[in-house]
C-alpha cells in the first residue's frame, strides 16, 4: 500500500522558517539542499510509516523521526494519509505546542 504524505500548516511553517534560518547561517544552496533532502526523506513516508517510534506520551497515534541528527519529525498516520505535523530542529529555539 503506498501512504500520501503531506504537510500540516505547522508543518509547513516549521520547514520555512528551518530554511530561513539555514539560510541566514549559511547561503540560499546550502538551505536549499538541505530542504530538499528532507523532503525526500519525508516522502519515503509512502512506503513505510510505521518505522517513526511512537510518541503515545505526546498524543495517541503521534509518531516520530530523527533526520540527520538535528530534525525530528511528528506525524501521524490516519488510513492512507501521513500527516506531518511539527518539523523541528535541534538548534533552533522551538516549543511542540501543537503536535
Amino acid at each position: 500500500m503506498r501512504y500520501r504524505v503531506g504537510l500540516g500548516e505547522p508543518a509547513y511553517e516549521d520547514l520555512a522558517g528551518i530554511w530561513v534560518w539555514i539560510a541566514s547561517e549559511a547561503n540560499l544552496d546550502t538551505a536549499d539542499a538541505y530542504r530538499a533532502r528532507l523532503l525526500e526523506f519525508l516522502a519515503k513516508l509512502e512506503d513505510f510509516p510505521g518505522r517513526g517510534a511512537p510518541r503515545d506520551d505526546l498524543r495517541p497515534g503521534i509518531r516520530s523521526l530523527v533526520f540527520e541528527r538535528t530534525i525530528t519529525v511528528f506525524y501521524r498516520v490516519d488510513g492512507s494519509v501521513v500527516t506531518i505535523l511539527r518539523i523541528v530542529h535541534s538548534a533552533r529555539d522551538q516549543t511542540l505546542l501543537d503536535i
